[in-house]
């Protein structure tokens, strides 16, 4: 018996509690060498990303694992400042004492409460459409609902730099794809002239783009859309509550809240910061995608802590206008002081503020002298952005102080001088 454990043992089929099992095989020791080789060349081209541990809750200030303290946190998408607000924790706790951790269930099981209904109905009634649907995540509601609303004779026209997210739903329904240039209109008229012969034309763009800090030309898409007849879709992950006067997005800072007919948007960046997204729009449509939207049908509902957060976030943007507002100085601010010192910001008034660098080594490294000097940013290369367009991306919150704001442009010109990215 001991000598077929040791037998065991040597060949990975077993060993005491926490011993970790390697499958044997060649194909599996194939596969081992290709996955080492592959992350081998991902290391060399200098693009490998680390996780930071964090050992504080979200903020502007943070505290990091292995003793890094009072270190100003600029690459976050709490762009409210609401993911450690004392009275949305206290709306999460509520909540789970009230309804428990989670459902271990689908929706239309028995995964429903009364507070996923309340959300859902405040949702719309903020983004002011008929009706709304919560999903595990904007990247599920993405996945979602362009299986669901196109078919074969639809077409659907993606700006080429949508989120992956956006890109990946499209690839999962059957309708015919056209991609149109970034928020070139000439090129999206050319695309929209052709796609008269199918039956539905649905335009889909990010409101606010995530990796540049530009905004969706809104007010012309949607002249195009009423020009040719077709639909306008719009994901506001990076722009829900802090963008347009009460914070409602791109469309109402750019007057077309009548026109875009969908919204998809999440609930794990201003709104909270925790996790969650949704869509919304017409109720025929969110009725049809309890019906037939995969991601909703087959994932567990929101745990009730994670509503309650999303539920309490709303209620404070609802009751004022002054957190939202309160972001413009303050993009502003960085904007035209590291204009002034002579670097590249991507996009415009919006407070993700690409630093752009070109390199993706630089960008790495740069971004590592930065959190030495206590600035925690993160550098960004490809596959995430394309290849020699690495920046290092700064995220400003409602929460960032000025002071923390001028100490963060002062070492990014500390760093930028050292290693020659200024001129």
């Amino acid at each position: 018996m001991l000598r077929g454990a040791a037998v065991r043992l040597l060949r990975g089929g077993g060993g005491g509690a926490g011993t970790p099992r390697v499958a044997s095989g060649t194909a599996a020791a194939q596969l081992r060498r290709r996955l080492e080789n592959e992350l081998e060349d991902i290391r060399g081209a200098g693009t490998w990303k680390s996780e930071r541990i964090i050992a504080s809750r979200q903020g502007p200030h943070l505290r990091l694992d292995g003793g890094g303290a009072g270190i100003l946190n600029f690459c976050a998408n709490n762009y409210l400042g609401l993911s450690s607000h004392p009275e949305v924790i206290r709306a999460a706790v509520e909540a789970l004492e009230k309804f428990g951790a989670g459902l271990s269930s689908v929706r239309f099981i028995c995964g429903t409460q009364s507070i996923h209904k309340d959300l859902e109905e405040k949702i719309a009634r903020f983004h002011q459409r008929e009706d709304a649907i919560l999903y595990a995540s904007c990247f599920d509601a993405n996945a979602g609902i362009f299986e669901a609303l196109l078919t074969p004779e639809d077409a659907v026209l993606s700006d080429e730099l949508n989120h992956a997210s956006i890109i990946d739903g499209i690839r999962l329904c059957k309708a015919n794809k056209y991609r149109y240039k970034h928020m070139d209109m000439q090129d999206l008229e050319a695309k929209l002239q052709d796609a008269q012969k199918h039956r539905l034309r649905l335009v889909a763009t990010d409101g606010a783009f995530s990796m540049d800090g530009d905004i969706a030309p809104l007010k012309e898409i949607c002249q195009l859309a009423q020009k040719y007849d077709a639909l306008v879709f719009i994901d506001e992950c990076h722009a829900t509550g802090f963008l347009g006067p009460n914070g409602r997005g791109t469309d109402e800072l750019l007057g077309v809240m009548d026109k875009v007919t969908i919204i998809n948007s999440t609930l794990g960046k201003a709104l909270g910061g925790a996790a969650g997204g949704y869509t919304t729009g017409p109720k025929p449509l969110i009725d049809l995608l309890r019906q037939r939207s995969r991601p909703y049908l087959f994932s567990n509902s929101l745990p009730p802590a994670v509503v309650g957060c999303a539920s309490k976030a709303l209620d404070l943007l609802m009751e004022s206008n002054a957190i939202a507002q309160s972001m413009a100085a303050k993009t502003q601010r960085f904007r035209s002081k590291m204009t002034a010192a002579g670097f590249t910001i991507s996009g415009k008034d919006h407070p993700i503020c690409p630093v752009m660098l070109g390199d993706a080594r630089l960008a790495a490294v740069m971004a590592e002298d930065m959190l030495n000097r206590g600035i925690y940013v993160i550098g960004f290369s490809y596959p995430v952005v394309p290849k020699g367009k690495a920046r290092i991306r700064v995220q400003i919150s409602a929460v960032h102080s000025d002071e923390d704001i001028d100490r963060c442009v002062e070492a990014f010109t500390e760093v930028g001088r050292k290693h020659e990215a200024l001129p």
